[in-house]
């Protein structure tokens, strides 16, 4: 009986940490990597902070509309933040291993930040229906209070999305192979390391997965469908902004839901598609939505330059150069 509890033992060797096989390749490789993703996550951080900064100091943005897209940024910067930080560090690295416990972080984040974003994106879209399709009710509509409850819900329903996913994953018992098949903790890639059977499982994570993305995605078609016939029917001066920004944000869903669903609707694809719609979905997306908003809207591009005229005075910066020069002769 000792020997045989023994030998149980040292076959379940509980698994601490896993490999994150990443993108591999050579050395060259790799450190050309480093300096594109490094590139593109700087960018995303600047961009989207401008984005932020440029809602908040005009008060022409003080609308709604730009009150979500300052809180869609802000859970841009999130999204990529939960794991592209690691990835780039990892490009130095030559073992690059993560704990069980950062894992399970990972896993919390990437189902919060990017659920959240799903429902921010519906909140959005009905921030546009009731702007196009019932105008003269806008401002009674969407009062502070219903602003503040269109952001809040994304944060709720992402966090419980994330925690019922979590609990799928928390309790399996991992003792075998620990190579994860992408730049981080993936659910349906760390699921499929237990040593159990997790066909159940892998199928209750999909199907939770999949409800909120298909859900989220059906919601913004009707809605979409609807905005979509009363701007066809309407050809006023005013309709032609409406298309604009209707043009910027279905591009937008276009791009953050294809990925999502592909991986967790289409669960059959293969691991190396699955790792760079994951790229996609995380550092893609959140690059491209200040770039699609900026360019797509003309008060976002006006209230930039105002900006810029503001902080980037040509005289202004002498000066600052000037007291600096000043103050080392000194």
């Amino acid at each position: 009986k000792f020997l045989s509890k023994s030998m149980n033992e040292t076959n379940h060797s509980w698994v601490t940490e896993f490999v994150l096989l990443g993108f591999s390749g050579s050395q060259e490789l790799q450190s050309f990597l480093l300096f594109i993703f490094s590139l593109l996550y700087l960018a995303i951080l600047l961009g989207n902070f401008l984005i932020i900064l440029t809602v908040t100091s005009d008060s022409r943005l003080h609308t709604p509309m730009y009150f979500l897209l300052a809180n869609l940024s802000f859970i841009d910067i999130c999204v990529a933040s939960f794991a592209t930080p690691k990835m780039i560090a990892d490009f130095l690295a030559e073992r690059k291993t993560t704990s069980l416990e950062a894992c399970l972080a990972q896993i919390f984040s990437v189902h919060l930040f990017a659920g959240g974003e799903m429902v921010i994106l519906v909140s959005m879209a009905y921030d546009h229906y009731v702007a196009i399709c019932k105008p003269l009710h806008y401002t009674t509509i969407m009062s502070r209070r219903v602003c503040i409850t269109l952001v809040l819900i994304p944060w709720g329903v992402g966090l419980i999305h994330t925690t019922s996913q979590l609990a799928f994953t928390v309790n399996l018992p991992f003792c075998g192979p620990n190579q994860v098949d992408s730049f981080f903790c993936d659910l349906p890639l760390v699921t499929k390391l237990a040593c159990t059977d997790t066909y159940v499982i892998s199928l209750l994570i999909v199907a939770d997965s999949g409800f909120l993305s298909l859900s989220s995605f059906l919601l913004l078609v009707v809605s979409y469908t609807v905005i979509l016939i009363t701007v066809r029917n309407r050809s006023s001066a005013s309709m032609a902004k409406a298309r604009s920004t209707l043009t910027a944000h279905i591009t937008v869903v276009t791009l953050f839901f294809g990925p999502c669903i592909f991986i967790y609707v289409w669960p059959f694809s293969g691991y190396s598609v699955d790792k760079v719609l994951a790229v996609f979905y995380t550092i893609f997306t959140p690059i491209l939505n200040p770039v699609i908003y900026t360019l797509r809207t003309k008060e976002v591009k006006a209230a930039m330059a105002k900006l810029k005229s503001r902080y980037l005075k040509s005289g202004q910066v002498s000066a600052v150069i000037r007291n600096v020069l000043f103050l080392e002769m000194k």
